[in-house]
């Protein structure tokens, strides 16, 4: 694999005092393109053989363009508080909005390539974590990101002299550790790995470069030409796109107005017809006069839920004393125990979901929980892949996240209300999946829960907000028009179960019709789940000596 890496390609000085100043400047250029059109983020990915030049050539890339609008992450051993979150919240917090180069070294490939040399996991396992960051990057270029992945490669000899290069130079000695002899003494398992993790990983979407790193006049020129044409290439396509776009919206807007203008003249001649038989007392045919457009109402999860359970006033006192008094104990005990939680909560407008929370945080230490309402992504987060922003959020271990609203939003009023596409939306339950695996896999509890209440009850409670003055704010435009479209959600939230609930996130469906029941409900989940955990927690202890 590695053999047209190893053939002693250079490049002159003389030549490369030529090409340097003009890739330099269409470097400029593609730069402040990608900056003024603020479409998609690039990242450039970078790993390779010790003492190839992957550093040198992103601190000459930062010097070639404006550093300004780049990202340069280099991730080392985790912190504290990257170990106490799953392995790629780091990752996902480091990625650059659109508009703006990231520059990553030893990043995502970095640990499972380690982790197989040193022998600490199987072939079986390094796959698994291939797996992992091919769905990360497919993700990310899904949603519009442009992914560059070079590899420099030195031959086992080239490496040898490079680092004793750098060793005689008082100036560039530091930069050769033991660690880099001793990764050069394991050359051939290095080799056997990387080879193992090009073939995995390298996709159509985003395929792996593999740069000869002998020669830094041509790895530098090499991999600037790479970039330069990968942003062109990549913006040329993006102007075409919107050509096309606007070709068919104007052609839409024609179409419309001509169906529009024949609907008029129809019923200017409806209007004749029925003056002329005004006499004519036949009975109507109801199967013409059904609007052809109009659809029958399927049956839906929700459909089944019994909306008439409830709880009288004096059980939910006592019951929510005893419920709140068992998760305080639970929280304490996972608390103790390092054990996460990420509670989710969606619903209608008006179900409860804010009663719910309040009654759940009611039983936890303040210092220990975070609240997060979901709204309308802010400019910063609309810059991003959509689940940028909850990464950002996942709780510490030990502590409880309460997502208002959460990731599920892609799914439900993105594509209800047309603000994702089709394609977008129904590519985000295996990203959304893909997510929640990653949490559950790190150990966090994740309890999701669709607080659901009738139509009816929806109405009965809005026009009870709208008589209550400190409850009048939460009833909105936006509550009565997601009101108006109630079964294209209720078959979102259809579709969002039967693609969503995992048997290691699955949904609690919650009766809301009765809050004081819904309220109970969701906290006795809430302590299922944490007991099952601590329980498996506990399984997995090393037994005391005896």
């Amino acid at each position: 694999m590695f053999e047209t890496a190893q053939l002693g390609r250079t490049i002159s000085r003389a030549d490369y005092r030529k090409q340097e100043p003009l890739l330099r400047a269409e470097l400029l250029g593609v730069q402040q393109e990608l900056l003024r059109a603020v479409r998609f983020p690039v990242i450039v990915v970078f790993s390779g053989a010790d003492g190839a030049g992957k550093g040198e050539t992103v601190n000459l890339l930062n010097e070639w363009m404006d550093p300004r609008w780049i990202v340069t992450r280099a991730f080392s051993a985790m912190s504290d508080e990257e170990r106490e979150r799953p392995e790629y919240w780091r990752f996902w917090r480091s990625l650059p909005p659109k508009g703006v180069i990231g520059l990553f070294l030893s990043c995502w490939y970095s640990r499972p390539l380690l982790d197989r040399v040193y022998g600490r996991t199987t072939a079986s396992e390094l796959d698994e974590c291939l797996d992992k960051i091919v769905a990360f990057e497919k993700a990310l270029a899904d949603d519009g990101a442009l992914i560059l992945k070079f590899w420099m490669h030195l031959g086992r000899e080239h490496q040898k002299a490079r680092l004793k290069k750098l060793e005689r130079d008082p100036l560039t000695r530091w930069r050769v550790t033991e660690t880099d002899w001793k990764h050069w003494r394991m050359y051939d398992g290095f080799i056997a790995a990387n080879e193992r993790i090009i073939m995995r990983t390298s996709t159509g979407e985003v395929p792996w470069k593999i740069v000869e790193g002998s020669d830094a006049r041509y790895r530098s020129i090499t991999v600037g030409v790479a970039v330069r044409d990968a942003i062109r290439k990549r913006l040329a396509l993006m102007r075409v796109e919107e050509r096309v776009r606007e070709e068919l919206m104007q052609k839409r807007r024609e179409q419309q107005a001509a169906w529009l203008a024949a609907l008029a003249e129809d019923q200017q001649d409806a209007t004749v017809e029925a003056m002329s038989d005004e006499d004519d007392n036949t009975p109507a045919d109801p199967a013409a006069a059904q609007d052809p457009g109009e659809v029958s109402r399927e049956h839906t999860i929700l459909s089944t839920l019994d909306m008439f359970l409830s709880l009288g006033k004096q059980d939910y006192k006592t019951q929510l004393e005893q419920a709140q008094g068992r998760l305080n104990e639970l929280y304490r005990k996972a608390r103790a125990r390092q054990v996460s939680t990420i509670l989710v909560l969606e619903g209608w407008d008006a179900a409860g979901k804010g009663g719910a929370i309040r009654r759940v945080i009611a039983a936890l230490d303040a210092r220990d929980y975070q609240v997060i309402p979901i709204s309308k992504p802010t400019d910063e987060e609309q810059a991003q892949h959509y689940l940028w922003r909850f990464w950002r959020y996942l709780p510490r271990a030990g502590r409880f996240t309460v997502f208002d609203r959460s990731w599920y939003g892609r799914v439900l009023v993105e594509r209800v209300e047309h603000f994702a596409t089709e394609a977008e939306w129904m590519r985000a339950y295996a990203e959304i999946n893909q997510f929640e695996q990653e949490l559950v896999q790190h150990g966090i509890v994740l309890v999701k829960f669709w607080v659901h209440i009738t139509k009816d009850e929806q109405m009965r409670r809005f026009k009870a907000r709208e008589q209550i003055a400190y409850k009048s704010w939460k009833l909105t435009e936006e509550d009565w028009r997601n009101r108006a479209n109630w079964d294209l959600y209720e078959q979102a939230v259809n579709d969002m179960v039967e693609r969503t609930s995992t048997g290691i996130a699955p949904w609690t469906l919650v009766e809301g019709n009765d809050k004081r029941y819904a309220r109970i409900k969701v906290i006795n989940t809430v302590c299922e789940r944490l007991q099952a955990a601590l329980d498996r927690h506990e399984g997995l202890q090393p037994a005391a000596s005896t």
